[in-house]
């Protein structure tokens, strides 16, 4: 059976609908959510459909299309990135490609291979870097390269950890980088935001942006009121920003934000939803109201995230803050319903599975609430190995990438 995402809104604005293949970062369109399956509330080892471990480690999670499951890890010591595909009914290894690279710095909780790939019903696009390359590379569904694009230095304080998305043939990388904070010597990154033929890797456009304060925002797509197609996306130097995905041409923004930018862009409740902070806290989430004057509705602060991607059901917002606080919220005020310490930290990022919210935080613990009004914790299960990779679901399946392996678990029908 095929799960379809379709978020419409009252306001005309709607996020545009993906078949049932999680085919990028936080699932369909970015938007985190799926129907006709469930996940249970705890489970054991025995209840897996198996377990396969991975090369080298990282943060990359899991896309799927059809039984074809996709992944990236690389080498801690040499940084050698390897390009992974797997059966995903038995966990089978397909085929693997290794691209040599040579270390460089990164933040504590950054890996090598931080990208989440996007595929589509032909290929599957993966990006990385080193100090002086970014590459974005496509692969067919047999593992032989397409075409590769070579984007130049990436200049960060914390390593490179964007992903791409791909729409209706073309993929998009929000290569946003550092231009503040910088050590002496070291001249700020080209940020751009970037559009390639996906079956040429044709540069069609890009966008220049500011380099301020570095993004790892991954796009999405809406329709709005007009009926027009929009690219949505986020940074500190652009705000809350749309472009004409076929042109690049940008079509409005709103400076909003005052730090990174690290989640994505969510569409729910007629409004379109980003949040903004750093390591040291002051972070915060902002609505805006979309139309042809886009305003900001209003922001909450405080206990939002600053790593992780929020997701939202048709009235409530589910805010998993890093330090372990999760809270939901009115979608058309902004308001606090409830607001609960579960304890960890996050990196990944919640799914809604039917009408439960999977989260798994850093130590690999993987927690399972009820959607709804009121705070309910149904249950708790480890996954035995640290993770800061976001579930997958597909074919009534959970994927979830640990630090060095993959796991399956059979989800329960609805």
């Amino acid at each position: 059976m095929r799960l379809f995402l379709a978020i419409l809104l009252a306001c005309g604005l709607s996020s545009v609908a993906v078949g049932q293949e999680w085919t990028r970062f936080h699932g369909p369109n970015g938007q985190g959510r799926v129907e006709g399956v469930t996940v249970p509330a705890t489970w054991s080892a025995g209840n897996y459909a198996w377990t396969t471990d991975l090369p080298g480690i990282g943060n990359s999670s899991p896309t799927l299309w059809g039984n074809l499951l996709f992944v990236m890890s690389a080498n801690p010591d040499d940084a050698t990135r390897y390009l992974l595909c797997y059966d995903a009914d038995s966990g089978k290894e397909l085929w693997r490609k290794s691209h040599e690279s040579r270390p460089h710095h990164l933040h504590n909780r950054n890996s090598y291979a931080s990208c989440t790939p996007a595929c589509d019903a032909e290929r599957v696009y993966f990006a990385w870097s080193s100090d002086d390359e970014t590459t974005l590379v496509a692969l067919d569904h047999s593992g032989q390269q397409v075409w590769e694009k070579s984007l130049g230095p990436w200049v960060s304080q914390h390593g490179f950890g964007t992903s791409p998305a791909v729409y209706d043939g073309i993929v998009y990388l929000n290569a946003n980088q550092e231009g503040e904070q910088l050590p002496a010597g070291v001249e700020p990154g080209q940020s751009f935001l970037y559009a390639f033929d996906a079956a040429k890797g044709t540069e069609l456009w890009r966008l220049p942006c500011e380099s301020s304060k570095l993004s790892y925002s991954v796009p999405c797509v809406v329709t709005n009121r007009g009926g027009e197609k929009e690219l949505v996306c986020t940074s500190t130097s652009e705000g809350m920003f749309a472009v004409d995905p076929k042109t690049g041409e940008m079509t409005w923004n709103l400076d909003v934000f005052e730090q990174r930018t690290v989640s994505s862009p969510i569409a729910a409740g007629g409004m379109l939803f980003g949040s903004t902070g750093s390591g040291g806290g002051g972070n915060y989430l902002v609505a805006i109201k979309p139309g042809d004057s886009p305003e900001e509705a209003y922001r909450v602060k405080g206990l939002v995230p600053y790593v992780p991607t929020s997701v939202a059901d048709d009235e409530l917002m589910y805010l998993f803050n890093d330090k372990g606080i999760v809270s939901a919220m009115e979608l058309a005020t902004g308001e606090i319903v409830w607001q609960e310490r579960i304890g960890g930290e996050f990196s990944g990022s919640p799914i809604l599975i039917g009408n439960r919210i999977l989260m798994v935080n850093d130590a690999g613990e993987a927690l399972v609430l009820k959607a709804g009004r009121e705070f309910e914790l149904l249950g708790k299960t480890s996954l035995g190995q640290q993770t800061r990779a976001t579930p997958a679901v597909a074919n009534g399946m959970i994927f979830f990438r640990t630090d060095s392996k993959l796991l399956c678990l059979p989800g329960e029908k609805t």
